[in-house]
């Protein structure tokens, strides 16, 4: 398969994302996000849950800040 093929093939899909503000490679920071929610209900406080994260993942403490604001956020709305 192609890379105009894949692309050519999910052409719905990744509209419909694009249009809610989702980027295609956030699927990479589900698992931190996860994580994020379980510590989070655990009682944990968020200076320690970001730290704890960007070691985890390797990236910086700004970077999981924005993904939790962004997997928090709602999907636009005109994405129907």
């Amino acid at each position: 398969m192609t890379v105009f093929e894949a692309l050519s093939f999910n052409k719905e899909l990744l509209r419909r994302l694009a249009l809610m503000g989702i980027k295609p490679d956030d699927y990479r920071y589900i698992g931190l996000y996860v994580d994020y929610e379980s510590l989070y209900n655990s009682g944990e406080k968020m200076t320690y849950i970001v730290s704890f994260l960007a070691l985890k993942y390797a990236i910086s403490e700004r970077k999981v800040y924005m993904i939790i604001k962004h997997f928090k956020s709602d999907c636009k709305a005109f994405a129907v």
